[in-house]
């Protein structure tokens, strides 16, 4: 996806965990949407940062959707998805997306992906890795309007 383009809806999910979402349910608010795989290390490692956001940030508008991105056929497994989801208390709408549907419209490759829609729906910032979870942050600050931590 290129930065402006409009958050794309989530095509051809196996099964939603913790509630569905659908685009029209996003509209006028900040989104956050991270893509993350259950053998992935580093999403693991990223996952309290999403955490919090998504806690710290709920009043400011912030809504978190996970993705999940299976890296291999080993990763389809929906009962072993759900239990990384409860062990990483990982309470805001996740879409388990075995097909690859939604990966494809997103035309994302990574795991950990990050992808910042501002309250238009429009993609302000993407990042891939969990290294760069402070630059996703600082533009998250500036999407919500608020002041940087220090």
């Amino acid at each position: 996806m290129r930065l402006r383009e409009e958050l794309p809806d989530f095509p051809g999910i196996t099964e939603w965990v913790n509630g569905q979402v659908s685009k029209a349910d996003l509209a006028g608010s900040p989104v956050l949407v991270h893509f993350w795989s259950v053998s992935c290390y580093m999403c693991k490692e990223s996952m309290p940062n999403i955490n919090e956001w998504r806690d710290k940030y709920a009043a400011n508008g912030l809504k978190v959707i996970g993705i999940h991105m299976p890296r291999s056929e080993k990763d389809t497994d929906i009962e072993v998805i759900k239990q990384t989801i409860a062990e990483h208390n990982l309470t805001h709408p996740i879409a388990i997306d075995n097909d690859m549907k939604t990966v494809d419209a997103f035309q994302n490759e990574y795991v950990p992906a990050f992808y910042l829609f501002d309250e238009n729906l429009q993609l302000r910032h993407f990042q891939a890795g969990e290294k760069g979870l402070n630059l996703v942050k600082k533009r998250l600050f500036r999407i919500l309007g608020i002041e940087e931590e220090s």
